[in-house]
């Protein structure tokens, strides 16, 4: 028997109070005292709270006895004003007294609770994901995201996108990070790549006269994960034909003023501010800046040019940078204890130590107290700006790990001291990023991607000077995570040759990864520039969460593991013949 219902369980009000309503859910909560049964019935909506008494049917209410957590329900009655109500649920003035009742499935006693409260291991948590997802705030997340999607489709329809589903399976292509690679059946020894994003498809649809396009697109990187990452992902994918920097970050504003209004009912301001990659990095030690609280790099190399601290002195002499960031308030919030664990989080970015400097009532005192003189310490908390009860913090070393240490730094003691608001939104656009850098390896690689266009007012520098070139790509960053990424393309075949020439690309190399697109470049290629989102991220964003984990429905642990399905598994031996694949002996083992 199934109940057809009437409202959802987070519906009802004392508006309702007298109607004979039908709802179906899970049992969050059963409380049996004899002729007297509470359910606490719930949905994705909400918690509604069920009373069965002598008035219901005996029969009723003896299979009200039987009820435990998780059972799936439907149930019918009358809506009552509560005579103790709950606050703390949005139905708390009602409550729902049964006189008809139906078990569709019984549960096991499930492995973890459903409550949001619940702090059970996220392995757990992701292993049973289907009894997870019942908590009312992965539904409101689930609800949320969705609401972003459409808020989505409908802005960017009404501004003259066509959305336009690309291949899953397609060619290797080099785009930063490694390729997942998917056997042919038809051609054995030969693969399919996931697509690490529709870049290519996206500059051909342009090509084909599409305008303007849109897709909700799944992206697939092989990379180490970490909070905001995922081995698939979504991301809002655009391109524009006809435009440039200007109509692209005008649009997307737009689009971002709507769904802060839609989803958080909140008014931003537009246009976002612009800051550009080297103010960025100087000021803040990272491209994606949180400027929510007003902590900066200062460059100290003149303060300390020509003193007597071997440690400064050889790495000035080599070409590095020495920089600090002024900690208001914060030399009584530093321990010896708290700074030797920072000391220990920037060595990760490369900085060989962390040196501090204290400004109090008592006087100033410093990790490097005996190579320099009061006086000299004091021209180093002027130069911060430090005023009395600060702390400076300095880190020396190339200009790459003064940056990364103190872009971490800044940010990690912002969260320590509660400077970092939720509730607050700074959007920011970084522009004018630098169009080539150098791997770890010392290779030179293009900052975003090969397809991106040079300042055209620069391109004489390609031929002298590279590093010195600038390319038209933008970031939009919130909150010091970065949204989302684009560029104006390049659109003209002669330059998008002469950049894998630049790469290091050899014409074969070029026509093998790439030379569908350069054939298409042939016969009128638009100017054209676009922009691509992390959906996740932006949700997890707005929702305040501090992982991307929390805003996916079935997403991978950091092993790369889908714990419900045990993904990935080995493939059977008929699986592999027919694929042509042998398995080393190595990876057998």
């Amino acid at each position: 028997m199934l109940f057809k219902r009437t409202h959802m369980c987070g519906e009802l009000r004392l508006a309702d109070e007298g109607k004979h309503v039908t709802l179906n859910g899970w049992v969050a909560k059963s409380r049996s005292l004899g002729s007297l049964v509470f359910v606490d019935l719930r949905d994705k909506t909400g918690i509604t709270q069920v009373t069965f008494n002598e008035d219901a049917p005996a029969e009723i209410l003896e299979a009200a006895k039987s009820l435990r957590s998780e059972f799936c329900i439907g149930v019918k009655g009358t809506v009552k004003e509560r005579s103790s109500k709950n606050a703390n649920i949005d139905t708390g003035d009602i409550e729902v007294f049964a006189d008809d009742l139906v078990i569709y499935s019984k549960a096991d006693t499930p492995p973890i609770y459903v409550r949001d409260d619940d702090n059970v291991d996220e392995n757990l948590r992701l292993k049973y994901r289907y009894l997870d997802l019942r908590k009312n705030k992965m539904q409101r997340n689930l609800s949320f995201r969705h609401k972003v999607v459409k808020v989505c489709r409908d802005y960017f329809d009404e501004n003259g996108f066509t959305e336009v589903e690309t291949p899953i399976l397609i060619k290797p292509t080099p785009e930063g990070a490694r390729d997942y690679i998917v056997p042919s059946r038809i051609h054995n020894g030969y693969f399919y790549a996931l697509p690490q994003s529709p870049q290519m498809f996206k500059q051909l649809l342009m090509v084909s006269g599409t305008d303007r396009y849109l897709q909700i697109a799944k992206c697939f990187r092989d990379e180490d994960l970490r909070a905001d990452r995922q081995p698939e992902f979504t991301q809002i994918d655009l391109e524009m034909s006809f435009a440039g920097v200007d109509e692209v970050i005008e649009v997307q504003e737009g689009f971002l003023k709507r769904v802060m209004k839609e989803v958080k009912g909140i008014d931003i301001e537009t246009p976002f501010p612009r800051m550009t990659y080297a103010e960025a990095m100087e000021r803040y030690g990272s491209d994606k800046p949180d400027t929510r609280f007003d902590i900066e790099l200062i460059k100290l190399n003149d303060v300390f040019e020509g003193c007597s601290f071997g440690l400064f002195t050889d790495n000035l002499a080599a070409g590095g940078d020495i920089r600090g960031i002024c900690v208001p308030g914060g030399a009584s919030e530093f321990s010896r204890k708290k700074i030797d664990k920072l000391t220990n989080e920037v060595k990760h970015y490369g900085a060989k130590g962390l040196i501090w400097i204290k400004y109090e009532e008592s006087g100033i005192s410093s990790s490097i107290g005996k190579y320099f003189s009061e006086e000299e310490l004091k021209a180093v908390l002027d130069k911060c700006g430090a005023t009395c009860g600060d702390i400076v913090f300095i880190v020396s070393g190339t200009s790459k790990v003064t940056y990364d240490s103190l872009g971490f730094l800044r940010r990690r003691i912002a969260g320590l001291l509660g400077m970092l608001d939720d509730n607050q939104f700074n959007f920011l656009w970084v522009v004018d990023f630098p169009m080539f850098e150098k791997d770890e390896e010392g290779n030179m690689r293009a900052t975003h991607h090969p397809f991106t266009q040079p300042k055209l007012d620069e391109l004489d520098k390609l031929d002298t000077d590279v590093f010195s070139v600038n390319a038209d790509a933008y970031d939009i960053v919130l909150n010091g995570v970065e949204l989302g990424g684009g560029s104006v393309r390049i659109h003209d075949k002669d330059l998008q040759k002469k950049m894998f020439t630049i790469l290091g690309l050899t014409d074969e190399e070029c026509q093998e990864k790439f030379g569908f697109l350069i054939e298409a470049f042939k016969y009128g290629a638009p100017p054209h520039a676009g922009l691509a989102y992390g959906l996740d991220r932006l949700v997890m964003l707005l929702l305040g969460e501090k992982s991307i984990r929390e805003v996916i429905a079935f997403p991978k642990n950091q092993a790369a593991e889908c714990p419900v399905c045990e993904a990935p598994a080995p493939a059977g031996e008929g699986q592999l013949e027919e694929l042509g694949i042998a398995l080393a002996e190595s990876a057998e083992a």
